[in-house]
C-alpha cells in the first residue's frame, strides 16, 4: 500500500545541502542534510555478485496467453512473422475498454517484453527488434487501452491543482491508517517478506533506468535537480552503493535470486502493470511531466515505509546486509523529496504551467498502482494464499 513520508523541515526557506564523502577503502557515506548529519558506517561487498556487477538480460519468460506467444515466438526466432502479433495485439486491445486490461496477464506481459526491449534488452533475443515498426505497432495497440486505464484508476487521487507544490505533499501526505508497510514492521513472516521483494524486484534491480530518460528531455535547474537525485540513486559512482546492488544484498540475505527478472514468470498482471506504467511514462516524450510526478510519488513515501521494512527484518532477526537498502532510503529520501517536489517538479510547473496536470497524473498513477498491489498482496494473505502465481525458485 502506498504510505507517504513523514513531513519534515517543509518549509519554504529551508535550506538543504546534500553532500557526500565516500573513501575508497570503506563504505562509509555522509549525507549532510542542513546542520544535522546522517552516517551509515555499515560495511559492505566491494565485490557485488556476478549478475549484480555484470548487468544481464530479462530472461524470455513462459507466455500467458495468445498474444505473449505470438510476440515470444518472434522474438526467440520459432517464428518470424511479427505482423501476426501485431494483429492479435490489436484484436486483444479491442476486448480492453475499460480497466481490465491492467489485470490481463497476457496483456502486461507482452508490454513488459515489448518494454525491455529498449531496456536491458531480452536475453539470445536480437537487438534489432527494438525498432521493428510491427512491434511498435501492436505495442501501441495495447498503449492506448492501457493509458485510458491508468489514467482512470489514477484520476480517484488526484484532482487540477494551481499549485503543483503544495498539491504533491497533499497527495503523499502520511496516513494514519493501516498499512502494508506496518504490517511488514510488526506481524510479517519471512516467507512474506520474500513475496514482497519478488514483486518489487523487477523495478528494484533496475532502481532509477526509467526515471533517468528524464533527464536528456530536461534543461535548467530541472535537469540539474533529476541529476542530483539519480547521482544518488546510483551510488555516486560506487557500484557497492548503487541502491539497485543494495537490493540485491537483501535478496540474498533471504535466500533469494538477484538475477534481473529472474521471477517474472511468477509475478501477477497487477505486479507487471505497476512496472509498465513507469515504463510507458519513460518511453513518451510527451509524457516527461508523468515521469517526474512519478518520480516525485517514489521519493515522497519511501522513508517511512523503508524504516518499517528494516524494523521488521531486524525483527525476524536478519542483520545489516539485509537492511542496508532500507536504511539507505529512510534518510537519503527525506533529503530526494525536497529536491524531488520543490527544485524539480516544482521548477518544471513554473516553466512550463502545462505540465503541471501531468505531474500530478504520474504522481497519482504511481500512488494508486502501489496501492493496487498492496491490495493484492495483503488481500491474497488474508485469504491464506500467496499472492505469487506459483512457487518461486530460490537460486
Amino acid at each position: 500500500m502506498s504510505v507517504s513520508v513523514e513531513q519534515s523541515c517543509r518549509t519554504a526557506n529551508e535550506k538543504r545541502s546534500v553532500g557526500a564523502y565516500r573513501t575508497r577503502d570503506s563504505a562509509v557515506v555522509t549525507l549532510t542534510i542542513g546542520i544535522g548529519v546522517y552516517m551509515s558506517s555499515i560495511q559492505i561487498d566491494r565485490l557485488p555478485t556476478k549478475a549484480t556487477a555484470t548487468g544481464t538480460r530479462m530472461p524470455i519468460p513462459a507466455p500467458r496467453g495468445p498474444v505473449s506467444a505470438l510476440l515470444i515466438s518472434v522474438l526467440s526466432g520459432s517464428d518470424g512473422n511479427p505482423t501476426a502479433f501485431t494483429t492479435a495485439a490489436r484484436g486483444l486491445a479491442s476486448e480492453r475498454d475499460d480497466r481490465s486490461i491492467v489485470f490481463d496477464d497476457d496483456a502486461q506481459l507482452s508490454l513488459t517484453m515489448l518494454y525491455e526491449l529498449h531496456l536491458q534488452g531480452l536475453d539470445r533475443v536480437s537487438d534489432a527488434w527494438e525498432w521493428n515498426v510491427d512491434l511498435l505497432a501492436g505495442r501501441a495497440a495495447l498503449e492506448a487501452p492501457f493509458e485510458a486505464a491508468v489514467r482512470e484508476i489514477a484520476a480517484a487521487h488526484h484532482q487540477g491543482s494551481d499549485d503543483v507544490v503544495s498539491k504533491l505533499w497533499a497527495m503523499t501526505a502520511p496516513s494514519t491508517g493501516p498499512s502494508m508497510s506496518k504490517f511488514m514492521a510488526t506481524d510479517a513472516t519471512a516467507e512474506q517478506f520474500s513475496e514482497v521483494l519478488i514483486h518489487r524486484s523487477l523495478n528494484q534491480l533496475r532502481e532509477s533506468d526509467v526515471h533517468t530518460f528524464g533527464i536528456p528531455r530536461l534543461a535548467g535547474a530541472p535537469k540539474a535537480a533529476l541529476v542530483e537525485v539519480q547521482s544518488d540513486e546510483y551510488g555516486g559512482g560506487r557500484l557497492e552503493r548503487m541502491h539497485s546492488t543494495l537490493f540485491a544484498h537483501t535478496m540474498r540475505e533471504l535466500g533469494l535470486s538477484d538475477r534481473y527478472a529472474h521471477y517474472l514468470d511468477v509475478v501477477p498482471a497487477v505486479t507487471l502493470a505497476s512496472l509498465n506504467v513507469l515504463s510507458f511514462f519513460g518511453l513518451h516524450r510527451r509524457l516527461l511531466g508523468a515521469l517526474v510526478g512519478h518520480l516525485c510519488a517514489v521519493e515522497t513515501t519511501s522513508s517511512l515505509p523503508s524504516k518499517n521494512y528494516s524494523a521488521g527484518l531486524r525483527r525476524l532477526g536478519f542483520g545489516s546486509r539485509a537492511t542496508l537498502f532500507y536504511d539507505e532510503h529512510v534518510e537519503a529520501d527525506s533529503v530526494h523529496e525536497q529536491i524531488a517536489v520543490r527544485d524539480l517538479a516544482g521548477t518544471l510547473a513554473e516553466q512550463d504551467p502545462a505540465m503541471g496536470a501531468d505531474i500530478l497524473f504520474g504522481a497519482a498513477a504511481c500512488l494508486s498502482f502501489d496501492d493496487l498491489l498492496a491490495e493484492h498482496i495483503t488481500g491474497s494473505w488474508d485469504r491464506s494464499e500467496t499472492s505469487l502465481r506459483s512457487s518461486p525458485t530460490r537460486e
